[in-house]
């Protein structure tokens, strides 16, 4: 009798242990579209971020031109600049912004602004959680794609449900695609390769088998 009631333990363990496999199963199998091939960043343009080195030339007035930092609050300190937000603009609208503020000191400044450290503002940088070697976050280049993001994060861990990856799409109000990461760099299939967009976010999940 003993032995009778510790086979139905036994089963009833084992019933419930084909459910929990069943639900894990079940919740790794993701229902997203697939991520398209290439995505249109033609009319990508660079915009500064906090972190981003700033170079200021201006022109007939050496003076004035400086290399400053963008601080964390997005704004800039420059000779006869005292704050000029400059987060969230392209090199060409801080240029114009810096020659206003110039002209009260200064007839006709021809002001010219270069970048360098490559932050960028945080939407436009492309994040990835989950079960990379290192998960991080990158400043998006344009044309950049999926194997270009696994190059920089060192790949999958061990424990990487790649196949189940997606990617959630920012740009597109969060729209989350599909994309099979171990096809691409554990077997080489480059037809699983895709672009990314600036503000893209890449789940990696953790398989349980």
């Amino acid at each position: 009798m003993k032995t009778f009631s510790s086979l139905i333990v036994w089963a009833t363990r084992c019933s419930a242990l084909g459910a929990i496999v069943s639900l894990l199963a079940a919740c790794s199998i993701t229902n997203y579209p697939p991520a398209p091939a290439s995505a249109s960043t033609e009319d990508y343009r660079y915009v500064i971020g906090a972190g981003d080195s700033i170079n200021i030339t201006v022109w007939r007035n050496p003076e004035l031109s400086a290399s400053v930092p963008v601080r964390p609050d997005g704004r800039i300190s420059a000779p006869l600049v005292e704050e000029l937000f400059a987060q969230g603009k392209t090199s060409i609208e801080l240029a114009r912004d810096i020659e206003k503020v110039l002209a009260k000191y200064v007839r006709d400044p021809v002001v010219t602004v270069g970048i360098s450290g490559f932050v960028g503002p945080y939407s436009e940088q492309i994040r990835v959680v989950g079960e990379a070697a290192k998960p991080q976050v990158l400043s998006y280049k344009q044309e950049m794609s999926l194997l270009d993001v696994m190059i920089a994060v060192g790949g999958l861990t061990d424990f990487a449900a790649g196949n189940d990856a997606t990617i959630l799409r920012s740009s597109e109000g969060g729209k989350q695609y599909s994309v099979r990461i171990k096809d691409l760099i554990k077997r080489g299939d480059v037809s699983a390769n895709v672009q990314m967009k600036p503000g893209d976010i890449l789940i990696i999940p953790q398989s349980f088998f």
